[in-house]
């Protein structure tokens, strides 16, 4: 297929009447872009064609980056905000473009659980079931913390030159780095990170622990991890540019509750956490002794909207612990209290 290919891009610059030597740099540029399984883009005006926008919106789109974003911010479940940068639709059809035909050919590293289909939140705790000893830490304004200059070296790694490799990435970045909001942020900031989760990885393996990460969620598990390891993470992770959220670096010890995103890996099998588990079995008994209307009226909920939202987290529930035989008989109750 990929021969097929030059051989019409070569014929092509033949009869065009390309000269041999500047013909030849073409098909090593199309050869070299081919063998990465991204789409050949020549300059400005052919990867606006190829985006299906005209070329003053994809120079808008460059320059003026401001014009086509909204902002706004989503409370955090501990506390605080979170900024949202969300491109309008016409620029989140061109990011959706870049990363279907791009970045999502791009290998990332296995111990990334993040935005990735195959993989969720249960996948990435299951690694640490059972294990004597756990360390997390954070990563601080991890999308804020990949610049313009990390992100044209993605495109240029695989085989774009730096002009085109600029432009894909100014079309993915706002204020110079990667917005929360755009559909091309999750997958570039694991291309980033895949040489820090290689470092991390290898570091474990040397101490005998288990390494994953999840966004900007870092975990390690094992029998004995060395308070002194905190450290030499700590330096990987500024030396591959990220900046560890000190606040948030726990290392436990002794048994107790352990979470590893959101989910109990305490014991050899996955669990809810006990809290998760109290405050919804507290909502489902209320609706049961004062009904579902009273009940409603106080949390001033519409009932669709918040029976569907107990359902999920019931299914939730049962995404973890498929044989819990509350979760599935209230699921069932739910059901017939929307008929």
């Amino acid at each position: 297929m990929a021969k097929d290919l030059i051989k019409e891009w070569y014929d092509f610059f033949t009869v065009k009447g390309i000269e041999p030597q500047l013909r030849d740099i073409y098909i090593d540029y199309i050869s070299l872009l081919s063998e990465n399984n991204v789409p050949i883009i020549f300059e400005f005006n052919h990867l606006a064609l190829l985006l299906g926008r005209k070329q003053h919106y994809l120079a808008s789109v460059v320059n003026s980056p401001e014009n086509h974003y909204r902002e706004f911010k989503l409370p955090k479940r501990k506390g605080g905000y979170r900024e949202i940068s969300a491109p309008y639709p016409a620029l989140m059809e061109m990011q959706y473009w870049i990363y279907q035909n791009i970045l999502k050919s791009i290998r990332i590293h296995s111990s990334a659980h993040g935005f990735i289909n195959s993989k969720s939140i249960i996948t990435n705790a299951k690694i640490h079931t059972g294990q004597t000893e756990l360390l997390k830490l954070d990563l601080k304004d991890f999308f804020p913390s990949i610049s313009l200059n990390r992100i044209i070296s993605v495109f240029k790694n695989v085989g774009y030159p730096n002009q085109i490799a600029f432009y894909l990435a100014k079309i993915c970045t706002y204020e110079e780095c990667l917005p929360q909001g755009a559909p091309t942020s999750p997958c570039l900031s694991n291309i980033i990170a895949k040489n820090l989760d290689k470092r991390l990885m290898k570091l474990a393996k040397s101490l005998n622990l288990r390494y994953t990460r999840y966004a900007d969620d870092l975990t390690f598990s094992g029998n004995k991890i060395p308070a002194k390891v905190i450290e030499y993470i700590s330096t990987i992770i500024v030396d591959e540019g990220f900046v560890i959220n000190q606040d948030k670096t726990r290392l436990y010890k002794n048994k107790g509750q352990r979470i590893v995103t959101g989910i109990s890996v305490l014991e050899k099998e996955l669990k809810l956490p006990r809290e998760y588990k109290r405050v919804l079995r507290q909502e489902l008994f209320f609706i049961e002794k004062y009904g579902l209307k009273s009940h409603l009226a106080k949390k001033k909920q519409r009932k669709a909207n918040y029976i569907f939202s107990l359902i999920g987290k019931l299914n939730f529930w049962l995404s973890i612990e498929p044989e819990n035989q509350f979760a599935l008989k209230n699921i069932e109750k739910l059901k017939l209290i929307l008929n």
